[in-house]
């Protein structure tokens, strides 16, 4: 149960260029989805899924917790791809 009256729930949320939508990070805040989103790119998405994302929405959860909708209230920089370090 939650304990707030009016809890923010916020997510960064890829879109591919085929239309297809993952859930990438989940924050209580927008500066805690801002902070961690980038990370979660390296971490959950494979090459060929890196290269696929169109496009990265901020959303914030409108509404209250078993009746809303997601609402985009910005779009994400989608980051650079790490480079692999090679053994010398």
């Amino acid at each position: 149960m939650l304990n707030e009256t009016k809890p923010q729930v916020w997510r960064a949320l890829v879109v591919f260029t085929d239309g297809s939508e993952m859930l990438l990070y989940l924050g209580r805040s927008s500066a805690q989805v801002r902070a961690g989103y980038q990370a979660a790119f390296q971490e959950l998405l494979d090459d060929d899924e890196r290269s696929r994302v169109q496009t990265i929405q901020m959303q914030r959860w409108h509404g209250t917790p078993d009746a809303g909708h997601w609402i985009t209230q910005a779009t994400l920089s989608i980051p650079l791809v790490k480079l692999a370090k090679t053994a010398s």
